[in-house]
């Protein structure tokens, strides 16, 4: 038989063994700086405001950060100015009323008015839509192209360079 004292001295030293020779391991703190607060499948975003809906944003899949929303085949309608507009794209970033739209973006107005581009900045504060990628537009059977365009959607007025146009005068009966 072994004595107690023996067997308490090999396990203390054990302990003590195991106290001064392994050493915790040493976790670094990291900070994050970008992170997704949540992800959604089938996004629905409604804006209202008093007068009634101003915004609907639909997307296949949506993350929200703390400062905007990125989305996978975005589609946002304005409904707060004088004619409504539809934007379309592949991706989308939404942030303090300013959309982002990149890839096969298509923006469509109630009245008609539409223009296909690969990248477009739409500010909804100013109604402005803007895109510094060639693009190509269509009002009935007229067909613009260059390669910028702006549009305000209040004025009604466009600013584009390298312009070709084809213009489709009214016949007079």
């Amino acid at each position: 038989m072994i004595n107690i004292n023996i067997f308490l001295t090999f396990i203390i030293g054990i302990l003590l063994s195991i106290f001064f020779m392994f050493k915790p391991m040493d976790i670094k703190m990291q900070h994050f700086k970008d992170v997704p607060l949540f992800e959604l499948s089938d996004f629905t975003m409604y804006e209202l405001n008093p007068k009634g809906l101003t915004t609907i944003l639909l997307g296949s899949n949506a993350t929200r950060y703390s400062d905007r929303y990125t989305i996978k085949n975005m589609d946002y309608t304005d409904n707060s100015k004088k004619y409504i507009a539809n934007m379309v794209s592949d991706f989308g970033v939404y942030k303090n009323e300013i959309v982002k739209l990149i890839g096969h973006v298509i923006y469509v107005r109630e009245d008609g008015l539409t223009f296909k581009s690969q990248k477009a900045l739409y500010n909804k504060k100013t109604a402005d839509i803007t895109s510094n990628t060639k693009y190509i537009a269509y009002l009935n059977n007229n067909v613009i192209t260059g390669s910028y365009i702006k549009y305000n959607n209040i004025s009604e007025k466009i600013y584009s360079k390298n312009v070709i146009a084809k213009y489709q005068l009214k016949e007079e009966k």
